[in-house]
């Protein structure tokens, strides 16, 4: 999945992993600690796991994972932005900083001044799904269904200020269509009533609604990513069913206190590349439904700033207002 131009393809880089001239100095001398600002067995939580298993050869050194979970990620957030630039606290980003910013009066932390970003770790693209008992089969017919049926059609979400729900409020305003949204309290329950036919759509991540539509129990319509899935080959994106420049994916990456010396975060962004680039990394990324990219702090930085205008649009456009 290419999203350019803010995130490198994992088959389009070029990477050296033996080192080159990196200032590495004794950097890490201890274990490492990843920050996952949400409960264990989530996607972020998951990915986690795979990256610290995998950053372990390259640092030579033991990473571990440590949850802190709270209040849509911020917890988790300030733990990182307020511990010492030292390299060893890292945090597991998320689209919540991006979209919190838009939700929240006041952060105790600024996403770009308190931290730095070093490189995206993965993207889960989103499905567009629909209960079998909906009368389209692609986002043409849905769109004009719902243009026909004003505030008849709702969908789901895992609940209010989530990357999901803001993927759908970005659909509902790129089309001017009128639907409802309906916040449940976590992504389970969501779904669980979409393939009950108690809701009529959902922007899903890939991997859980995935087996869904193999089993003919949902109806998928589009996928979220700038290219196609080789899960779903088939499937055409969003933007190639009409709504040009669509994009709404589901990325975690890794971040770093604010002031964290540039030697410490190039040592780990080489780190990374080969954790999230080099060999068996596919498969093993395939296996969770999740696409390998990478790109470079400066890149992964842009990357903040454009999903954190973009968002604060479709909040506005919502009338979603920050608390």
């Amino acid at each position: 999945m290419t999203i350019r131009p803010y995130l490198t393809l994992a088959a389009a880089v070029c990477v050296t992993f033996s080192g080159g001239a990196l200032a590495q100095g004794s950097y890490p001398a201890k274990p490492l600690r990843l920050i996952v600002p949400f409960t264990p067995g989530g996607g972020a939580d998951i990915l986690a796991r795979l990256v610290v298993q995998r950053l372990a050869d390259p640092l030579k050194q033991s990473v571990v994972v440590d949850n802190r979970p709270g209040a849509a990620g911020i917890v988790g957030t300030e733990l990182v932005a307020k511990s010492p630039p030292d390299g060893y606290t890292m945090l597991m980003g998320a689209p919540g900083l991006a979209i919190n910013p838009s939700l929240y009066v006041r952060l105790p932390y600024d996403t770009l001044r308190d931290l730095v970003p070093v490189s995206l770790v993965g993207a889960v693209p989103n499905l567009v799904v629909v209960h079998p008992s909906v009368p389209v089969k692609n986002i043409k017919e849905l769109t004009a269904l719902a243009r026909s049926k004003p505030g008849r059609l709702n969908y789901a979400s895992p609940g209010r200020g989530t990357s999901l729900h803001f993927a759908a409020e970005l659909f509902r305003s790129r089309t001017g269509i009128d639907i409802v949204h309906v916040a449940y309290k976590g992504g389970a329950q969501a779904i669980t009533d979409l393939v009950g036919g108690h809701v009529d759509l959902m922007f899903d991540v890939l991997p859980a609604s995935l087996p869904y539509v193999k089993s003919g129990r949902l109806r998928a319509l589009a996928i979220t990513s700038a290219q196609r899935s080789t899960l779903v080959p088939d499937l055409p994106t969003v933007a190639e069913s009409g709504i040009e420049g669509f994009l709404a994916i589901t990325w975690n990456g890794i971040l770093l206190p604010a002031n964290t010396p540039r030697d410490i975060v190039m040592r780990l962004h080489q780190s990374l590349q080969h954790a999230v680039l080099g060999p068996g990394a596919k498969e093993r990324y395939a296996a969770i439904g999740t696409d390998a990219v990478t790109n470079t702090p400066e890149e992964f930085a842009d990357f903040i700033r454009t999903e954190t205008a973009k968002w604060a649009k479709v909040a506005a456009a919502a009338g979603i207002k920050p608390e």
